[in-house]
């Protein structure tokens, strides 16, 4: 398999254009969530969407470390002239995001964060909202200080669930080992009495059903992809950048490292046809 490497390409002037694509990045393939729910809301448009399975996990790198991947991942979307930039991994979203809309420019850019704390509040009866999430995350304190931004009187409870990444990472979504995980982490988070949940993480609903049966039920599960991908749909009606194209296309996948095993993953999680994956270096 062929390595691009992006510091061999000279870089070009930035034309967006509708039949621009939309760029989308993630720690791994938990973006993968996100790819599929802008392809449900936006058909015709073009993704393209890396992975950075080389240094994934991000969750509990240090903020230094999280800010430099943001810039390097940034440098590889942008290297194919987006007209969006979706931030489908919420520890550079409550981390980086700064960086990264300072690398975009003028190309407007999505966090999942912002988006998954939005749904909530809207979510929320008793003012009692869950967010679980990567330590980094967690320990940022950004959900909480986004939901109460939006409304001081809900109470955030917050939990640290590091080891779901690597669970959705090796695919165990089945596994019993999974579910004394979830146990054991949303063991406390379930005697607070939240009524609304936050994926705090794009893994996550990968192993959404074990954490919906772990949770109990009655309580809104929040994921916040389709926040983000009806989002994305409004900016780019209000921008007049819909792809005018009736064609569907599947995304364009770039990843850091093993597309072996993305591409297996891939098709579990998706439950698509592959398309083609392209190993790219990070430097």
């Amino acid at each position: 398999m062929t390595v691009v490497n992006f510091s061999d390409i000279p870089a070009m002037i930035h034309k967006v254009t509708p039949e621009s694509p939309i760029g989308i990045f993630d720690s791994g393939i938990g973006g993968l969530t996100v790819v599929k729910a802008v392809q449900a809301a936006l058909p015709s448009e073009r993704i393209i969407y890396f992975g950075d399975t080389a240094r994934v996990p991000y969750g509990p790198k240090s903020q230094v470390t999280i800010r430099k991947y943001a810039f390097d991942d940034i440098a590889i979307l942008m290297r194919y002239q987006p007209k969006m930039i979706i931030v489908a991994c919420n520890t550079v979203s409550a981390l980086a995001l700064d960086v990264v809309e300072k690398a975009c420019g003028s190309i407007p850019v999505i966090g999942v964060l912002k988006a998954g704390a939005e749904l909530a509040v809207k979510a929320t009866i008793n003012n009692r909202i869950g967010v679980i999430g990567t330590q980094a995350t967690i320990c940022s304190n950004a959900y909480a200080c986004a939901i109460n931004m939006l409304n001081p009187e809900i109470q955030v409870v917050s939990q640290a669930c590091p080891l779901f990444v690597p669970l959705a990472e090796e695919g165990l979504i089945e596994h019993p080992a999974t579910q004394l995980i979830a146990t054991e982490y949303l063991a406390e988070i379930r005697t607070k009495g939240i009524d609304t949940l936050v994926l705090g993480c794009t893994h996550y609903p990968i192993l959404r059903r074990v954490i919906e049966e772990t949770i109990g039920q009655g309580i809104r599960i929040i994921d916040s992809a389709e926040a983000v991908a009806l989002r994305t749909k409004q900016l780019m009606t209000e921008s007049e950048l819909l792809n005018p194209s009736l064609k569907t296309c599947p995304p364009h996948l770039l990843v850091s490292d093993l597309p072996q095993k993305f591409s297996m993953l891939y098709q579990l999680f998706m439950g698509s046809e592959l398309p083609d994956v392209e190993l790219v270096d990070v430097g």
